[in-house]
């Protein structure tokens, strides 16, 4: 019998999953499709235990007898993930049944598409209208939502925090908006209980989702990752959420798989009692500015990133307890506390399953080499910070002067925990070195408002552009240091740097003296008044470049040691306009964008920009077309005219011709002819015969003078 057993789970089993394109389909799907058949079942190895909670979510590779997973796609035109066997395509409802008859476990989610709710209630009703045909036993796992709970009375009204369990699910009362989807768990269940050898089927009361690219709670996330000044938090904020981490609902939907519990309808959610708020709080902190903004229900329903569906689920208040999960399956949790506890794993998550990795470039050169020119174009190209010596420390002495003067504020003074203090007595330090340094910041105290700016959130959401610091090697060791001493940073190319500072890309801008001191006495009059652009502040700034970076020593041989190569760009041969060759380069060499790409409000400039050039574009054409029609219409009536100037000369020419041929036959006529025969003419006229021809015929004869 256990031999049986054990080749049953060595067996490769066909499971379905629908819409494998969408958040939850596609994470359950993922994390199954690298499950062998009945590990759930089996106790965990100690190492194994030890691993960190994705490993299997991201194992690179499929171990023999793991669940095949087969499934439909919400977009037919998308592609098809690659841990898919099958996407199944299908014209009608009978050419899918023929998939899903096929399958050993067929896995329905109506949490995120509506319409899916039809098509489950659907697929298990013709399972069990089929039962008798069927050979192989079925199961049948519908993944619902908690709102089916939404509205369920407490379980003792003195004490509205006892949670609910699988126990009460018969008592629960559905969210107004979510009652397809108790009568859709309804039907599933009561379709498993004819025939349970040939068709199981269960029911998954799933917490809101969150991980990964993140669900329901990606608006906090986007938002804070866009920088945000504040998260919005819908209402008070102290409804309790029931949240799971999306690779622990696929872990549920594995040992439901595996182990066939004999409990029908399960509650899928992690061990916490979470209030909006504190979620809203966690992400803010983690990712964002730490500010949370209360507003109304009213308020929220205009966010044009939440749905009304989303929009109900936040607003919900419900404490439960998932006994079973808890007590009855081996689950590896990826996060067993909640979203707040995990937060920095879910952020983590987050931006490598969106790519929101931060992009970090350092550009150096000698002074009017074009620095601040290619990294504006960079920063718009890219949407990244452009970090400038001057303005790090204006923003870092403006941000200490203003907490200084908390100092003198009592009620301030309570919730400064001494920071006014603080800053008061580095700003005196600072402008002590700078009575002493001709006005200029000592390098220790650039250094840390250097570090302090490129730690901020935005730095480490969005990315950096450095423009021209460090200028040292001292500088540039001091900057990108790494201060945790418990957790060093050793570069697998060597050396201890901070990899949170490290830019991954660092150029080099390069042009001779000559080039540059042309370069500026070119510049406009209106751009070099005010600045050190001039030709004597340009020749003090190149002898205070020379001087720190000889042949043997300069600031890329520290980016050289650690084996992070700069580029040298050569810009005396960029002849384009703001030095567009040189950017494209540099675009070339760092490669595609790490964000979200265009927003709503940019994409409809773009559309605007793009209608307006169609526009131009087309009022062009009309213009081009009208100015040929009147170019080739003057060319006609120019042709016309020459070829009427042409035929008028012909038909002179010929008149003349003419004339010319005929003088010699007039002469011949008046000679000897018309005499006699005018003279005949005029007898005919007096005489007036009957026949005058005839008349004139014989007067002819009669008077020809060669007769005579």
């Amino acid at each position: 019998m256990a031999s049986a057993d054990d080749a049953d789970k060595a067996k490769s089993k066909r499971l379905f999953v629908n819409h494998i394109d969408q958040y939850q389909g596609k994470n359950v799907a993922k994390y199954l499709s690298k499950c062998v058949v009945g590990a759930s079942l089996e106790e965990p190895e100690e190492e194994e235990d030890a691993k960190s909670t994705d490993s299997a979510f991201n194992e690179p590779t499929k171990k023999e007898g793991c669940y095949e997973v087969v499934g439909t796609m919400k977009s037919k035109d998308g592609t098809v993930p690659l841990f898919v066997k099958e996407a199944i395509k299908f014209e009608n409802r009978d050419q899918l049944y023929e998939h899903l008859v096929e399958c050993d476990v067929i896995v329905y989610d109506i949490t995120e598409d509506p319409d899916q709710i039809d098509e489950a209630v659907w697929a298990v009703s013709e399972l069990h209208s089929d039962l008798e045909k069927i050979e192989k036993p079925k199961m049948f796992i519908l993944i619902s939502t908690v709102m089916t709970w939404a509205k369920s009375k407490p379980l003792d009204p003195d004490d509205p925090e006892i949670p609910f369990t699988e126990d009460d699910y018969r008592r629960r009362k559905p969210h107004p908006n979510f009652k397809e989807h108790i009568s859709a768990e309804k039907t599933v269940l009561k379709m498993g209980k004819t025939n349970k050898a040939k068709l199981v089927t269960y029911v998954v009361a799933s917490g809101l989702s969150y991980g990964a690219e993140e669900n329901i709670f990606h608006y906090l996330f986007k938002a804070a990752w866009h920088n945000a000044p504040h998260l919005q938090c819908f209402g008070n904020g102290q409804n309790v959420l029931p949240t799971i981490h999306i690779r622990d609902l696929a872990a549920v939907i594995q040992n439901i798989a595996d182990s066939k519990p004999k409990v029908r309808y399960l509650i899928a959610k992690d061990d916490s009692q979470t209030t909006l708020e504190d979620i809203v709080k966690a992400v803010s902190s983690g990712l964002g500015t730490g500010k949370v903004k209360n507003i109304t229900k009213e308020e929220a329903l205009l966010n044009k990133d939440i749905g009304q569906s989303d929009f109900d689920m936040l607003l919900v208040s419900l404490r439960m307890d998932a006994v079973n999960v808890k007590e009855n399956m081996r689950i590896n949790w990826a996060s067993e506390a909640g979203i707040v506890e995990n937060i920095q794993q879910i952020i983590k998550e987050y931006k490598d399953s969106r790519r929101l990795q931060p992009l970090r470039v350092c550009v150096l050169g000698p002074p009017a080499v074009g620095k601040s020119t290619v990294i504006s174009k960079l920063c718009e190209h890219y949407k990244l910070h452009h970090i400038k010596i001057k303005d790090v420390i204006d923003n870092a002495i403006e941000f200490h002067t203003i907490t200084s003067r908390r100092a003198d504020s009592a009620e301030e003074q309570e919730d400064d925990e001494g920071r006014a203090q603080e800053s008061q007595e580095l700003l005196d330090v600072i402008n002590e070195g700078r009575d002493q340094n001709n006005g200029r910041v000592e390098d220790q105290y650039v250094i840390r408002f250097f570090r302090d700016k490129l730690k901020s959130m935005p730095c480490q959401n969005q990315g950096f552009i450095i423009d021209g610091f460090p200028k040292t090697m001292e500088q540039a060791k001091e900057l990108f240091l790494n201060e945790d001493d418990e957790e060093p940073e050793e570069s697998a190319k060597g050396g201890n740097f901070d990899k949170q500072l490290m830019p991954e890309f660092i150029f080099c801008l390069e042009a001779g003296d000559e080039f540059l001191k042309n370069r500026v006495m070119n510049l406009p009059e209106s751009v070099v008044i005010g600045t050190h652009n001039t030709e004597e502040g340009l020749l003090m700034r190149l002898e205070r470049y020379h001087a720190i970076n000889t042949e043997d020593e300069t600031v890329l041989n520290y980016f050289d040691e650690l084996e992070f190569h700069p580029e040298r760009l050569d810009v005396t041969k960029d002849a384009s306009e703001m030095m567009h060759d040189t950017v494209e380069k540099m675009k070339q060499i760092i490669g595609g964008a790490r964000n979200y790409g265009p927003t709503r409000e940019e994409l409809e400039q773009i559309k605007i920009r793009e209608e307006e050039a169609r526009i131009k574009r087309e009022e062009e054409a009309q213009e081009e077309k009208m100015r040929r029609e009147a170019e080739e219409a003057t060319e006609r009536k120019n042709r016309q005219d020459e070829w009427t100037k042409r035929l008028n000369e012909v038909k002179r020419e010929e008149y003349e011709l003419l004339e010319a041929q005929s003088i010699p036959l007039r002469n011949y006529l008046m000679k000897h002819v018309m005499p006699t025969l005018t003279q005949g003419l005029i007898d005919c006229a007096k005489v007036r015969p009957e026949d005058p021809i005839d008349y004139i015929a014989e007067f002819l004869f009669q008077n020809n003078p060669q007769v005579d």
